[in-house]
């Protein structure tokens, strides 16, 4: 037994023994009934075995049929039987449901309560409807079964030993066989059953996790790491699964061995029997017994011990053990991005969410302004980002120094690190060594709001929401007068999309719009933005040449720092300054001094002009 199933199992006996301390009548009445049962199981194959010894081949029918009779009274009698065992089932299981359900709601107030450990108790919900359920319906079919086991089995194997004792020669090793293995996979079963059961909390809890923060990962850029971390959960509990699978193959064929061989062994041994007295109404008992009692009651002793007792084992540890240290909330920014991989990744595109934050952050960025006033707009100390323990390094000790109301082009290959630039100066990726600030402060870890209010990302794939074209373009703003609205139309030329679309209260739907059209609204929304600085990464390759310029031209006359991930020749040109990324060492200057010094801008210029 493992050290955590020896653990649940210390946890669960001194309650298990109060409950059923409690419910000694109810557990004496059941036994009572159990008792009758096992009287029925003894009588239907020893009224099979007298009928044929005593009746038909004695030569009397008449005493053949009455011994048939006292069979069927015995198997009609099963029905009340079965009745009042269900009557004083409930006497057990509704308490228990109750039981757990009262400690499953304690423990989420407790844990709400002041001076409780705080926070979401998230595996609540399953705890008062799944686990609660699974754990009744478990115990019912373990009481259910154990019970007309061992009270079935003991009617059936006196029965035999009635009949004659050579028959339980034949039929004990086989039973005995099929047991024993069956035993031995509890165990492995049931950890393979916590294994499971442990996996589906942990996908559910992600799951409902990236449900509620899928604004803020598409705007962050962080989806694909929610994703990876998904999939990873999803490969853990499908390997879960089949672990458990496979020991419900190895429990089939416990059954198959202790279900079959017994009758199979019968048959085989008829011979020897008859030679060592055994009559033939006691073969036919015997089958009687087999088939009728005793197989079928193993059968469902190990088709529900082998399911629900695991299961009941694993779901009453999980309620009424201690209460399991909390879960990471799930990172919005470098903790997903920042996990090391095995293989080098290639440069990752950010989701279609331009922005990280609501325009609600502007008293966060009045607290940076005793900082802004000398401070860098950017500035990278000897920043490195490897997406793994043994990758290559996407960028390598990289120094950089952006001026306040500088305009920053960046270029390089594709795959070089331009986007993880970008998604590394708006705080939603974390260096591996170095610091990377922005107006003076570490821009890793921070939160969201602050973050949102320094700085604004615009990605390749721009973001537009159901709503009113007004309410996008005052996304990141909440208090822009019409006059500054309709500025900003005409400075990107959006004017005739929103004439089209019946003005800046008419409704957006997304699906209807070009790729341009929304670039264009996302460049919009971050021009009207009160952020010092603005990330645009490839946020432009959906315009035209002129749309581009036109956009480029409005955003750098904006009152703040641009830096650009350049998708055409002229945003470089139009820069203040240009910073080319060839893997090796990173250069910076204008157009004119990078065609003299550095033969990959040469390159790019020449693809660019072909």
């Amino acid at each position: 037994m493992t050290s955590t199933e020896a653990g649940a199992l210390r946890r669960l006996a001194p309650p298990a023994r109060r409950f059923l301390a409690h419910r000694k009548g109810v557990l004496i009445r059941l036994a009572l009934w159990s008792l009758a049962e096992s009287g029925q199981a003894f009588l239907v194959g020893h009224a099979v075995a007298r009928s044929v010894d005593e009746g038909f081949l004695a030569g009397d029918p008449r005493r053949g049929l009455l011994w048939l009779g006292v069979a069927l009274v015995a198997v009609l009698s099963g029905a009340r039987v079965v009745r009042g065992v269900f009557a004083q089932l409930a006497g057990v299981t509704e308490p228990l449901r109750d039981g757990l359900v009262r400690h499953a709601v304690d423990r989420s107030m407790a844990r709400a309560a002041p001076g409780g450990p705080g926070g979401t108790d998230r595996a609540a919900v399953s705890r008062l409807t799944n686990q609660v359920e699974i754990a009744r319906d478990s115990f019912a079919g373990l009481v259910l079964t154990l019970r007309s086991f061992v009270f079935t089995a003991a009617g059936a194997l006196l029965g035999l030993l009635s009949l004659h004792p050579a028959l339980l020669v034949v039929v004990l090793p086989p039973l005995a066989a099929g047991l024993a293995l069956f035993l031995v996979t509890l165990r492995p079963m049931a950890a393979a059953q916590r294994r499971a059961l442990a996996a589906d909390e942990a996908l559910g809890e992600h799951a409902a996790s990236a449900r509620a923060a899928l604004r803020d990962l598409a705007a962050c850029g962080t989806g694909p790491g929610a994703e990876r971390h998904g999939a990873d959960l999803v490969a853990d509990a499908a390997a879960a699964a089949r672990t458990l699978a496979g020991w419900a193959a190895v429990r089939t064929a416990a059954l198959g061995v202790a279900g079959h061989l017994p009758v199979l062994a019968l048959l085989v041994a008829v011979e020897w029997l008859r030679g060592h007295g055994v009559s033939v109404g006691a073969l036919l008992g015997a089958f009687t017994y087999l088939v009728q009692s005793l197989l079928p009651a193993l059968h469902t002793l190990m088709t529900a011990l082998g399911a629900a007792g695991s299961r009941l084992l694993v779901v009453l540890d999980r309620i009424l053990g201690p209460e399991p240290e909390p879960e990471p909330e799930l990172e919005l920014g470098s903790g997903l991005e920042s996990e090391p991989a095995s293989e080098p990744e290639p440069e990752p595109e950010p989701e279609p969410e331009p922005e990280s934050g609501p325009s609600t952050a502007s008293a966060p960025a009045a607290a940076f302004a005793v900082h802004t006033a000398a401070a860098p707009a950017v500035e990278l100390r000897s920043v490195t980002l490897s997406y793994g323990v043994r990758a290559e390094p996407v960028l390598d000790a990289l120094d950089l120094c952006v001026a306040p109301g500088e305009h920053l082009a960046v270029v390089g290959p594709s795959g070089i690190g331009k986007s993880t630039l970008t998604r590394l100066v708006a705080g939603t990726l974390a260096p591996s060594r170095g610091e990377v600030r922005v107006a003076g402060r570490v821009v890793t870890g921070r939160p969201a709001a602050e973050l949102a209010a320094l700085r604004v990302l615009v990605p390749q794939d721009a973001y537009v929401f159901s709503g009113t074209v007004g309410d996008n373009l005052a996304y990141l703003r909440t208090d822009p007068s019409p006059a500054e609205l309709d500025a900003a139309v005409e400075a990107f030329g959006l004017a005739p999309l929103v004439e089209r679309l019946g003005g800046l209260d008419a409704t957006v739907r997304p699906a209807e719009l070009s790729p341009g059209e929304r670039q264009l609204v996302a460049l919009v929304r971050a021009y009207l933005s009160p952020a010092p600085l603005l990330l645009l990464d490839e946020a432009t390759c959906h315009l035209d040449p002129a749309s581009e310029a036109r956009a480029e031209k409005a955003l750098a006359g904006r009152s703040g720092t641009l830096v650009v991930v350049a998708h055409r020749l002229s945003s470089a040109v139009r820069a203040d300054r240009t910073l080319v990324l060839d893997g090796i060492r990173a250069q910076s200057g204008t157009h004119a001094e990078l065609l003299g010094r550095s033969p990959l801008y040469r390159d790019l210029t020449g693809h660019w002009n072909s």
